[in-house]
């Protein structure tokens, strides 16, 4: 690659895009790599600041952009996303289904701090709809060392840095606790509130059952719904300190492994996750029913995309664990369940 003066320019090969930008109007390539100049373009390529050009002069061990960019694609990409055209060499991956964004952090930060290249993305283990653009990546200079680029495949080996877990379509249950609600007392408000969330997801609810405070009859119902083929069931009451507050014990007594009882997430920090023969259990707190955005709204989509989670996968959830309840709620465009 070498440069060359604008009024020299006729007759050669552009070895990377102009753009034009016009504030509020367009920022566009005006000519593309490829593009043979010709007296007609050098007025324009003046109006757009270009004195100079770079013309391709192909050298032995040297990468363009866009070509280095397409090794970025390449360690980037996994299932249910597809590819931008190559535009000044970046590359753009969008969503081809609803699902959980799946990123490995470790591999993105090597590849980052190998300079002259970056990949930015949306967060991990948050949802994404069809369509949604979900990372973006880039070779800074116009050429690059191929070196370099080894270096960032030998990094990611063959997985790559970004999948998407489609949705499963699972039937779910909901097992209401509370002998204020069993007797009719006071109306359920809760399982409404469930519901709304799951079919947020499309998630049919099959079955629902309201119990009082004993823990046989909640850990039954549970039982009752597993046995009817339900792939998730959740709870909902009891799940404080209080004597009356039996769910968590309930749910002991049906579940072969209890993942958490309890989270550093606020609201839901007395959230509980346990499994009964492979089928996600949950007990949702009370926050759950009148705050916008709980930590159900964090563990529900991964539970949804098939994944198993362990405690580390509650641990980590302290910084970026506490919202902050704004006016108007955003979520999940703001730091709420985004760590470090």
């Amino acid at each position: 690659m070498k440069q060359i003066k604008v009024e020299d320019a006729v007759g050669s090969v552009l070895c990377h895009d102009i753009t034009q930008i016009i504030r509020g109007v367009t920022k566009d390539a005006v000519f593309r790599k490829g593009h043979v100049i010709t007296e007609e373009d050098i007025p324009v390529l003046l109006s757009v600041g270009k004195e100079h050009i770079y013309v391709w002069e192909a050298s032995e061990g040297m990468l363009h952009e866009n070509d280095a960019a397409e090794i970025l694609r390449r360690i980037s990409q996994g299932a249910h996303m597809h590819p931008s055209a190559v535009k000044e060499g970046k590359i753009e991956l969008i969503a081809d289904c609803d699902g959980l964004l799946k990123v490995d952090t470790g591999r993105l930060h090597a590849v980052n701090s190998l300079g002259e290249m970056m990949i930015a993305c949306r967060h991990g283990n948050f949802p994404v709809k069809k369509g949604d653009k979900i990372a973006g990546m880039r070779v800074i200079p116009l050429i690059i060392e191929e070196e370099k680029m080894r270096q960032a495949e030998t990094l990611c080996g063959r997985k790559p840095l970004f999948q998407i877990l489609p949705f499963g379509r699972i039937k779910a249950a909901v097992v209401t606790t509370g002998s204020e609600v069993y007797s009719g007392r006071i109306r359920d408000e809760f399982t409404p509130v469930v519901i709304g969330k799951l079919k947020e997801y499309e998630v049919e609810v099959t079955r629902t059952v309201t119990c009082n405070d004993d823990p046989a009859m909640t850990a039954e119902a549970v039982r009752g719904c597993l046995r009817d083929g339900a792939g998730l069931v959740i709870c909902t009451g009891g799940m404080s300190v209080d004597p009356d507050d039996r769910t968590p014990l309930a749910i002991r007594r049906c579940a072969d492994e209890v993942v958490t009882y309890g989270a550093p997430v606020l609201p839901g920090a007395m959230f509980m996750l346990a499994y009964a023969a492979g089928i996600p259990v949950m007990g949702l707190p009370g926050c759950v029913m009148y705050a916008k955005r709980t930590i159900f709204d964090l563990v529900l989509p991964r539970v949804l995309a098939g994944e198993r989670l362990g405690a580390e996968d509650f641990q980590c959830l302290g910084q970026g664990g506490l919202c902050l309840s704004c006016p108007v709620c955003t979520f999940p465009n703001c730091g709420f369940g985004k760590g470090a």
